[in-house]
């Protein structure tokens, strides 16, 4: 029966050593008397308990048991009601939720650690909590102070769950083509009719009440996405004084059988007429619930690297026992048959891959949350707006970066079990399938690369890029580890963004060719950066723990000698353009 148990040296290491975010929250005032090392030491271990001892013990037995759907109604798994009222005891769905509303106010670098722990433990269990923190967030930042005193609070509470309905059957990535319509009423309200499928937790049994934000369309509103605007829509209805009423005009029509997060409810959800309320300005719906969304395509990518490190803890413990044949150069264990296939080179290379890619996960999270906290809190207009910006440019990386090499590490513990790993009781298989969604949905990989290159590059010339760029070379100007490395890294990275914004100037098709491997190429950069900065605190940190930090300076050294180089067939697979891919005529596929 595979254990999760979280990574709490390493979640401290990244945060406290890499980062020093207890002095980065000293400075700001916003977090000084909130936060500090020891709080956040402490929230951490009790996350730990949470999500190893409550969550992971269901994540099996969740998937095999599925959400079921029942004449409208949703009931999850077996033990998840009753882990879920324990939960939310704890306060953790307010975890960085607005104090002034009933919140913790954590920082967010706080918040993505807790986040990795709740995806490893259960990915299906993870996406109610997931869900309802993104939607406050939307909610805190754009709806009326009405809203804001009614909805937020029993959110923050976790009585109340919240969900994101935008697709519809014909309309996904293209939201300007949505039908779901908004009729105004005499008292200020809206009337949502339509469908929306896809919706997770858009039907269950864990709260009270569920807050559904919804885009739709006004009837008098333009053509395409600059007529979408944003409502909120309960499932039952709240009176004035937050008293729960009679049920909207809400149901849910059915969920979807799916390949993997089976315990998560994905519902159809029919709008009747429904009761709502406008969040923000008409028609700028869009621009509000992308405050949502690149919450959640940020939670996403983490889920990637919460999967991958369950998967990890796994493979390693199996490696250790599991004995078949002898090392190449000679017996380890004299005593055995075999020895465990944690000598052979080739289960080696598939545990450091995993392992150096999901540390290095883990301290991009943390950057990206770093940049969220500036851009929240700092009084600095100059600070606030580069953290603002490299939020926007790095975002779509955590998300697609995170889970496509996320779905590659599970592969790999997934294949350290040999047919084991193909076998449900070892957890390895659930992983594959749980994280595989985790590239499709809050838009797909392939559409965040393009929102990567094309409107976060390309768009102002490459200027966030070389933000981003100067901070690492900055980083490079001293005598780091593996610098001459780092700096040629860096130089690719440069040199082909500049090819790709003159290509790209000439061909229109450029870069939709380029995009998926630019931002791999500029995933494998920034990790290069961020192994080099975890190498320089483990080489000056050595003596307090030498094996902890000497794991960490080999892992270092593998990912920039076996993992690294991967950036020379991207660059020359972009550097190939476009022309490959329109070599054939649509019928000829």
């Amino acid at each position: 029966m595979p254990e999760y148990n979280a990574p709490l040296r390493d979640l401290r290491f990244v945060l406290h050593e890499v980062f020093d975010a207890p002095g980065l929250w000293a400075r700001l005032p916003a977090l000084a008397e909130t936060v500090d090392a020891a709080t956040a030491d402490a929230i951490l271990e009790e996350a730990a308990k949470v999500t190893g001892g409550l969550i992971a013990p269901l994540n099996r037995s969740g998937d095999e048991e599925g959400a079921q759907w029942a004449n409208g109604a949703v009931s999850t798994p077996r033990g998840f009601r009753q882990a879920y009222a324990t939960y939310i005891e704890g306060g953790w769905v307010g975890l960085s939720g607005n104090p002034q509303y009933g919140g913790m106010g954590m920082p967010k670098m706080l918040a993505v650690q807790f986040e990795e722990m709740l995806y490893a433990a259960g990915s299906s269990f993870a996406l109610y909590s997931a869900l309802s923190s993104g939607a406050c967030l939307a909610i805190d930042a754009h709806a009326s102070e009405t809203l804001k005193r009614t909805y937020l609070p029993p959110m923050y509470e976790g009585r109340w769950a919240g969900s994101m309905c935008l697709t519809e059957a014909h309309a996904g990535t293209d939201l300007g083509i949505i039908r779901t319509r908004a009729e105004p009423r005499a008292d200020g309200s809206y009337a949502i009719s339509g469908s929306k499928i896809f919706i997770t937790g858009g039907e269950q049994d864990l709260t009270e009440n569920i807050i559904h934000l919804v885009l739709a369309k006004l009837p008098d509103a333009p053509a395409g996405p600059k007529g979408i605007s944003l409502f909120l829509v309960p499932k039952i209805k709240v009176g004035a004084d937050g008293s729960l009423g009679e049920r909207n005009a809400v149901s849910c029509g059915s969920i979807e059988h799916k390949m993997g997060i089976k315990a998560s409810a994905t519902c159809v959800m029919n709008f009747d007429g429904a009761e709502g309320y406008l969040i923000g300005e008409e028609n700028k719906g869009l621009a509000a619930m992308f405050t949502m969304m690149n919450y959640e395509r940020l939670s996403i990518g983490i889920q990637g690297i919460g999967c991958a490190e369950a998967s990890y803890q796994n493979a390693v413990a199996y490696a250790r026992e599991r004995i078949q044949s002898r090392a190449p150069g000679g017996p380890q264990a004299r005593d055995k048959a075999a020895d465990p296939i944690i000598v052979h080179p080739d289960v080696r290379r598939m545990l450091l891959t995993m392992k150096a890619m999901t540390e290095g996960g883990r301290a991009f999270a943390s950057y990206v949350g770093q940049q969220l906290d500036l851009s929240k809190f700092s009084e600095d207009p100059a600070e606030k707006q580069a953290a603002e910006n490299l939020v926007a440019l790095l975002t779509p990386i955590a998300k697609a970066f995170f889970t496509d090499t996320g779905l590659e590490s599970t592969v790999h513990g997934q294949q350290v079990f040999g047919g084991h790993g193909y076998i449900r009781e070892w957890g390895q298989e659930q992983l594959v399938r749980d994280v595989r969604i985790a590239q499709i949905y809050e838009g797909t990989n392939g559409i965040q690369a393009l929102d990567l290159l094309g409107r976060k590059v390309v768009a102002n010339g490459g200027a966030a890029l070389r933000q981003f760029t100067g901070e690492i070379r900055a980083f490079a100007a001293a005598d780091v580890p593996h610098r001459e490395a780092l700096l040629d890294a860096v130089q690719r990275l440069e040199s082909t963004t500049d090819w790709l914004l003159q290509r790209a100037s000439e061909n229109p098709n450029e870069v939709g060719a380029a995009s998926v491997e630019f931002l791999h190429l500029f995933g494998y950069v920034a990790y290069a950066w961020l192994w080099s900065r975890m190498a320089r605190v483990a080489a000056s940190k050595r003596a307090e723990d030498e094996a902890f930090y000497d794991a960490k300076q080999a892992t270092a050294d593998f990912y920039f000698r076996r993992l690294l180089p991967r950036i020379l067939g991207l660059e020359a697979s972009i550097r190939a353009g476009s022309d490959p891919l329109f070599g054939l005529a649509a019928e000829q596929f």
